[in-house]
């Protein structure tokens, strides 16, 4: 009987398809499947956290601090960090990089690739500070785990390090889009906080996967956004004003957290006086305000509606802000994006009070100025106004708010970045400076992986040849001869297959000339011609990796090697330092 066959799906074909910057097709269906995969572990993560809640807290609800006595409410902190001093500290320095920031140190300095443990330890260490009531958020965890998640899935199908940075992309945006139930707002953060660029390619399969991770979460939890907030107007053009005062406000009590979360002077001391630093210092405001602790969405839900007192809304601003700052000073690694919000809607419903008071002619209605204040501080820290513009726009539903909130992200963005000399926050948080992630050129040789470019054209042969040999070696037509002059067969010089053919004519007129015979051998170093040093790279590398390892080792061309096995490994190209400045130059 006949066999009947489907159309073959060839992984190594889809590798190569990946390795190209207009694989754009390819790059959607990662998109898809990375959005999935991330919605469905932030789905799982957020179970958790209700989990400990039903264990632990009143009524279910593991942001309800408020509900314990006050002896209970202030021993989590110190339960909590006990915890992390114990088991995180025991660890070597770079498994307790977690969060936002550690998802960018690898995108920046690794090409998306992410350690395992790393990725365990933020399961148990995002509840701990959470569930333990320090004054920390659940979507730098959720970024963590998602974009590991997804880079993870391109890790074991070996796919190529530009198709990986992709995926990290797309496992922040469905992170946030599953937090928040805020998918444009999460590809934005993607693009503006995480990959710091704006490209076609990198778009579309972010907003798949931001599409993805909302479906997922939209299951679960219902298509409810994640805040319950009255619709509001700017009313009165007076309100113009207030808006850029309390603007300048939150910018500066941006550039207030922003420095003393890169405090020296905490980040000098011994580690086990910062961790009793942290603990005590949550363990005591604790005790008199439950709402600095956890991540505080009830109580920014209650500052939308205007119904906390002035005293508890001073303790949101200046206590919370200050206890998140020095959590991340002192190193405990916790997310910062829940509790910024709180703080900046508490300080938008302070200007409220404050402006009402001062102005009873102005219109002001509940609730509108901590929506203004939750975009502004997010802004102002992150240094990333469209994604804190997008976040207001789909957490409120209302259109209406979009002009005072741009007038708002810009003064407060503008007051950090300026009067305080504040970079964003994660960008603060890596290296001063430019970052690498926003140099145009890396940018470009990011999008593309080494097989797109390199020459496939070439011959390797050791350092002496007959002439027999070298004929037979140019019958292939190769574009370089790889001359191999090592104990480990592996090709140091690359000459051009020009220079040998050349070379070989005329060493084939002088033998017949003198009757020299035609064994004699060739010494390739010495064929008139231009030979490049070599060193290795790995097939799955970008030509940013290419053009740091070719200065880095101080040559001129990479033999590309493909294998995961070092024994099984074989040369699969060649490319050369011209032909990434032709890449380059043509893009």
């Amino acid at each position: 009987m006949p066999r009947l066959s489907l159309p073959s799906f060839s992984l190594e074909r889809f590798r190569r398809q990946l390795a190209s910057v207009d694989a754009l097709p390819q790059l959607c269906v990662l998109g898809v499947v990375s959005g999935l995969v991330t919605g469905a572990v932030m789905v799982a993560f957020r179970l958790l956290l209700e989990l400990g809640g039903v264990l632990f807290m009143p009524g279910g609800d593991h942001e309800a601090f408020e509900g314990l006595p006050p002896m209970v409410r202030s021993s989590l902190p110190l339960i909590a960090v006990a915890i992390i001093g114990i088991f995180l500290w025991r660890q070597p320095a770079a498994a307790r990089k977690l969060g936002v920031g550690h998802v960018i140190e690898r995108l920046t300095y690794h090409q998306g690739r992410f350690p395992l443990r790393n990725w365990i330890n933020q399961w148990w260490v995002g509840v701990t500070t959470v569930l333990g009531g320090l004054s920390a958020g659940r979507e730098g965890p959720a970024i963590h785990l998602g974009a590991a998640a997804a880079s993870g899935l391109g890790q074991q199908l070996r796919l190529p390090h530009n198709s990986l940075r992709v995926l990290v992309a797309c496992g922040t945006a469905a992170g946030i889009s599953a937090s928040f139930n805020t998918p444009i707002a999460g590809v934005i953060f993607a693009m503006e906080v995480v990959m710091m660029e704006y490209t076609i390619a990198g778009f579309m399969p972010v907003i798949l996967a931001s599409t993805m991770g909302a479906l997922v979460a939209m299951l679960v939890y219902g298509s409810e956004p994640a805040f319950q907030v009255p619709s509001v107007s700017l009313g009165s053009l007076m309100n113009l004003p207030w808006i850029v005062v309390t603007a300048l406000f939150i910018g500066l009590l941006a550039g207030l957290f922003i420095h003393v979360a890169r405090s020296e002077r905490i980040a000098g001391l011994p580690v086990p006086l910062r961790l009793a630093l942290v603990a005590l210092a949550t363990a005591t405001v604790g005790w008199w305000f439950p709402e600095v602790q956890g991540i505080g969405y009830d109580s920014m839900e209650a500052a939308l509606a205007g119904n906390l007192a002035v005293e508890v809304l001073l303790a949101l601003v200046v206590a919370k802000l200050l206890l998140t700052a020095i959590t991340v000073a002192s190193g405990i690694p916790i997310g910062i994006i829940g509790p910024v919000l709180v703080v900046g809607a508490a300080a938008g419903a302070l200007a409220e009070l404050l402006g009402a008071w001062l102005f009873p002619q102005l219109e002001m209605e509940p609730g509108f100025y901590a929506m203004l204040g939750m975009a502004a501080m997010m802004g102002a820290v992150l240094q990333a106004p469209l994604a804190a513009l997008m976040a207001l726009l789909e957490l409120t539903h209302n259109p209406n708010i979009i002009l005072p909130g741009m007038l708002a992200v810009v003064v407060s963005g503008l007051t950090a970045r300026q009067l305080c000399r504040c970079d964003g926050f994660f960008i603060s948080m890596t290296r001063h400076g430019l970052h690498p992630l926003q140099q145009p050129l890396m940018q470009a040789l990011s999008r593309v992986s080494v097989p797109a470019v390199m020459e496939r054209s070439f011959v390797a042969t050791p350092r002496m040849v007959t002439r027999d040999q070298a004929r037979v070696l140019l019958d292939a037509r190769p574009a370089w001869i790889l001359i191999v002059r090592s104990s480990d067969d592996k090709p140091t010089l690359a000459l051009k297959a020009a220079d040998l053919a050349r070379a070989l004519m005329d060493e084939t007129q002088e033998a017949e000339a003198v009757g020299e015979e035609e064994d004699a051998l060739i010494d390739l170093l010495e064929v008139p011609g231009l030979r490049l040093e070599m060193a290795p790279i790995h097939h799955q590398a970008t030509l940013s990796e290419a053009f740091e390892r070719l200065n880095d080792q101080a040559v001129d061309a990479l033999f590309v090697e493909q294998g995961r096995r070092p024994k099984q490994q074989r040369i699969s190209g060649i490319i050369t330092r011209g032909s990434i400045e032709r890449y380059y130059s043509l893009k």
